[in-house]
């Protein structure tokens, strides 16, 4: 089903409602991998597409939540802005060009990419938005303004919801101006220990590292501005860090095939089952000590703070190796059978789990949009 628009959206769900159907809201589907194998009928949401309002100068855009992110993309670009949360297209990460994410898609799940540590994450830059609940109602968070106080804030319960609320139809974000000058330094050889204290302490300086990320033997840290401003922040972070090694800044087409490299997870596609564990960037190196010996391969993102590897041991060792930690561990890729009886979604303890319940039936009642994709654990 694809409705064309709110009313024809808003009778989908009340048909469903009335019979006891299941819907599975999708955009593009580069995600539609995530979660446990299930059955329900698919409400393609690219209807609501194209761009209602964008004012350069305010810094904010209006869109269809079906907009394609690329789309999106090459209209700020033009105007020498960007989405700063830097969101990107799961396609690549499960073998599929990209190209097919919306921008209501990576809201619903979340999606932030490496300059997350730096610029906020994805419910930190959506403004407003306008939904359609599991009720069949059509109903409004936030504002097309970047302050906003009024009322509940529900963009940030919205954002990273997996459409288990509601069916987003409208987002209102806001844009930053792009960098003038970005430059990528490096230091080579670094184990993971070593590698996370350097990028605490770049993270810690006056640098305003935009971005730091490891991958085994190089870690990596992204400066952006104008240009003497990253001139002299390139200098001083050469300082700060001349006594762990080397650093040599990478040419433009170097750096930009790592951070796509890190972003498309390059290192990780060796067919094993792909997990997301994110945690304080402190400790990122404690789950790293536990799962390296045991096979695993692994990335380090946001400082320190996401840990992206492949496992095929027990999903039991990595949540315990999270939860160790403070963190929590998601399943994004697996075969069929282990997402079947795996949670995507790190098991809650039961009180959070019964608020998160109490929330999703509040608006959803009925159920419409539990498809049976997120299991719980017992």
């Amino acid at each position: 089903m694809r409705p064309a628009d709110t009313d024809e959206l808003m009778q989908i769900i009340a048909d469903a409602v009335a019979s006891g159907g299941r819907l599975e809201l999708r955009g593009g589907g580069s995600k539609s991998d995530i979660g446990a194998p299930h059955e329900a009928a698919v409400v393609d949401m690219t209807g609501f597409s194209g761009v209602i309002d964008y004012d350069p100068a305010e810094l904010v855009l209006t869109a269809g939540a079906g907009t394609p992110l690329a789309e999106i993309e090459v209209l700020v670009a033009g105007q020498g802005q960007m989405l700063a949360f830097e969101p990107f297209d799961h396609g690549p990460i499960f073998g599929r060009a990209s190209g097919s994410a919306t921008l209501g898609g990576v809201i619903a799940a979340g999606v932030s990419g490496s300059r997350r540590v730096s610029k906020g994450a994805a419910r930190d830059h959506l403004l407003g938005f306008k939904a359609v609940s599991g009720r069949g109602e059509t109903f409004v968070g936030g504002a097309k303004v970047v302050k906003n106080v009024t009322g509940y804030d529900l963009p940030k319960l919205l954002t990273g919801s997996w459409g288990r609320l509601a069916a987003l139809t409208e987002v209102t974000v806001k844009v930053l101006p792009r960098a003038q000058v970005t430059l990528t330094l490096v230091l080579e050889g670094l184990e993971p220990g070593a590698a996370q204290a350097a990028m605490s302490l770049a993270m810690g300086s006056q640098a305003d590292v935009a971005a730091a990320a490891h991958a085994p033997g190089l870690t990596a840290f992204r400066l952006e501005g104008f240009g003497p401003s990253v001139t002299a922040r390139h200098a001083a972070l050469a300082a700060l860090l001349d006594g762990v090694g080397e650093v040599r800044a990478l040419p433009d087409i170097e750096a930009q095939a790592f951070w796509r490299s890190l972003r498309e997870l390059d290192a990780l596609n060796d067919g094993r089952p792909l997990w997301r564990v994110s945690v304080p960037a402190s400790r990122s190196c404690q789950v790293i000590d536990v799962l390296d010996p045991l096979g695993a391969l692994w990335l380090m993102d946001w400082a320190g703070g996401l840990v992206w590897l492949t496992f095929d041991g027990e999903p039991a060792a990595v949540r315990r190796a999270a939860e160790a930690v403070g963190g929590h561990a998601m399943l994004v890729r697996g075969p069929e059978r282990l997402r079947a009886g795996t949670p995507a979604l790190h098991p809650q303890a039961l009180g959070v789990r019964a608020l998160e319940a109490r929330v999703r039936r509040a608006f959803d009642p009925s159920g419409v949009f539990e498809t049976g994709r997120f299991i719980d654990a017992d």
